[in-house]
């Protein structure tokens, strides 16, 4: 058996970056298809619509923005799990669920929070493409678009859907991070050995846990953030007017949303994995 190591607190931004420059375009069809309010195009159309207007870089709209926002959130609530964990068990003892819930809970709601400005210049630049070219804000990168939503519409603004987001980066890092380390423990303690398919199988859960959870409010938060200032006079308004679509409104865009929530969620965990054994710290003796 390798000798066991321990993730250094910054190896999750770094891994979710990595996975986001893979799974980029299918989080920008996500969001495509949860602003649509009349639902009539598929996924495929969807995509066949978007290159053969815009071009196959148009899948890549709002990249910059995708990776400012898994260098904050994910970046902070991954450092923040790990460090409490560590701090619990020093050695990478097992730590009981209830207590690793408790962790990614705290974890993700400090990463919601400073994740929200990058997440809705990300939104509204993946949305950006289908607008009228008059409609559209052309940001140039993620910074323009944070600098120019600010001089724009203010500080206040850039913090759109913070409820939301906060809420649903809760429900996504207890999804992801305890119910990956909770599949990995039974999984090792079956007879699985510490590898890629061990790890395959403990993110694929966490990833269709974490769709599961975070669905509803990832539609109302997406919603939040692409509206127009003054659209929605509360969240019980875009709730309702959400809910005009039926129960199954708010898990508009599920299948994309499990189909780019999946994929990402294996690759950053397996790139965690492997700077961990890689680039890790021993643990104490």
């Amino acid at each position: 058996m390798s000798e066991k190591r321990l993730s250094r607190w910054y190896f999750g931004g770094l891994a979710s970056a990595g996975a986001a420059c893979c799974t980029h375009p299918l989080d920008l069809l996500k969001v495509h298809l949860q602003t649509q309010q009349e639902g009539k195009l598929s996924i495929l159309r969807l995509t066949v619509k978007i290159v053969k207007e815009q071009g196959v870089l148009a899948l890549y709209n709002g990249l910059s923005a995708s990776l400012l926002r898994q260098l904050t959130y994910s970046t902070t609530r991954f450092g923040i799990y790990e460090v409490a964990k560590q701090t619990v068990a020093p050695s990478g003892e097992a730590v009981p669920f209830y207590q690793r819930v408790g962790m990614a809970s705290l974890a993700g709601a400090a990463g919601g929070l400073v994740g929200t400005p990058a997440d809705m210049i990300n939104v509204r630049m993946q949305n950006d493409i289908k607008l009228p070219a008059e409609s559209r804000r052309n940001y140039k990168h993620a910074f323009d678009g944070l600098i120019r939503v600010y001089r724009e519409e203010g500080a206040k603004r850039l913090f759109s859907g913070a409820s939301t987001a906060t809420s649903r980066a809760v429900l996504m890092t207890v999804g992801q991070l305890s119910f990956y380390d909770q599949v990995k423990i039974f999984l090792l303690k079956a007879g699985f050995s510490d590898n890629l398919v061990t790890h395959f199988l403990s993110s694929l859960t966490a990833g269709a846990v974490a769709t599961t959870l975070t669905q509803p409010l990832d539609v109302l938060k997406t919603r939040a953030m692409n509206a127009k200032p003054g659209e929605f006079s509360s969240m019980w308004h875009l709730i309702t007017y959400t809910a005009k679509l039926g129960p199954l409104g708010f898990f508009k865009g599920y299948i994309p949303a499990f189909v780019r929530l999946g994929p990402h969620t294996i690759l950053t965990f397996v790139f965690l994995e492997q700077l961990r054994k890689n680039f890790g710290i021993n643990p104490p003796s």
